[in-house]
């Protein structure tokens, strides 16, 4: 049996950062202080105003700010070194905390924003004057599109050094923090078109309805961001393997070695952005002897490292095979 218990050098080949989430507890404060400042103008713009398509947006803020605090927290915690109650380290527990935020995301936007939409609808609502909730939701858009484009920024440093898409790093990054940054932005900027929207048609013909179109439809939308991001926590926390086309790069440098015959079974195992759990059922040359099949498992466990550097942990068994 081989292990590695430290993490490779040189890119990570996961589809994930590879910086030990240096870049994404930046992104993720930029985004936590945009939303908290956004929040509190939207809300004072929305008890002027009466429209509950700014107090919709508000309560997206505010469940943005909270996600934010939680997606820093899950990064620092996630960090922290294995020990004898954890001995594969505390990765995963960056999903855990994600996870909660997605809910913090629902409930706190998604079911307000659709509550309030109701709401008017059955009540209508009296709207004053929306000068101020325009230069809001302006103001807010320029600072939702500053933190933006420092994690669009992010995203193309790290599909550019891993030579993948866009599209393919979002659905396969076990980096959730940024993803969760990414969709939340994109969903800011569309709620805040949603609420310029309500509040214009509600101005131009003085119905309500436009308004409370409006906070359902910035409700639903983050009603579907947070069931990506809970989708995609909870797969990871219960343990998702490696993208498929890595499983074959360490199946063909474990079959590399020389001593090495098959490999009867592969299991790989994301426990972080860059920390991946390898354990392999190996046949090895039958005329092996002890010494050959040691020095072949740390080849094969370097080999192994070199094709996927986010590898932390080798665990090879030699095994007979069946029949």
């Amino acid at each position: 049996m081989s292990e590695q218990r430290t993490a490779a050098d040189g890119p990570t080949a996961t589809e994930d950062p590879g910086d030990g989430g240096g870049e994404s507890v930046t992104t993720v404060v930029v985004a936590g202080l945009c939303n908290l400042g956004i929040a509190l103008a939207k809300a004072v713009a929305g008890a002027l105003s009466g429209s509950s398509a700014m107090l919709s947006e508000a309560a997206h803020s505010f469940a943005d700010t909270v996600t934010e605090v939680l997606l820093f927290l899950s990064l620092k915690r996630s960090t922290r070194p294995a020990d004898d109650k954890h001995p594969l380290g505390y990765g995963r527990e960056r999903y855990l905390w994600a996870l909660l935020a997605s809910f913090a995301t629902f409930v706190g936007g998604a079911v307000f924003s659709i509550h309030d939409g109701i709401h008017t609808f059955q009540y209508g609502e009296e709207l004053g004057s929306p000068a101020l909730s325009y230069l809001i939701l302006a103001v807010a858009f320029v600072l939702e599109s500053v933190s933006l484009s420092r994690t669009v920024r992010q995203l193309r440093d790290e599909t550019r050094r891993l030579d993948v898409g866009g599209y393919r790093y979002l659905r396969h990054t076990s980096d959730t923090a940024v993803k969760a940054v990414f969709l939340e932005d994109c969903a800011a900027l569309v709620g805040l078109l949603f609420a310029f929207g309500g509040l214009l048609g509600a101005q131009l013909t003085g119905d309500a309805l436009w308004d409370g179109l409006a906070s359902v439809l910035i409700g639903a939308l983050l009603a579907w961001v947070a069931y990506v991001l809970a989708r995609d926590n909870a797969s990871l926390l219960i343990g998702r393997s490696l993208p498929e086309r890595y499983e074959r790069a360490i199946t063909e440098a474990l079959t590399a070695q020389p001593q090495v015959v098959r490999v009867l079974d592969l299991v790989t195992s994301v426990h972080g952005p860059d920390d991946v759990l390898v354990a392999a059922k190996v046949d090895f040359a039958d005329l092996a002897t002890a010494t050959d099949i040691e020095t072949a498992c740390d080849r094969a466990e370097r080999a192994v490292r070199h094709a996927v550097p986010s590898v932390t942990r080798v665990y090879l068994d030699p095994t007979p095979p069946r029949g």
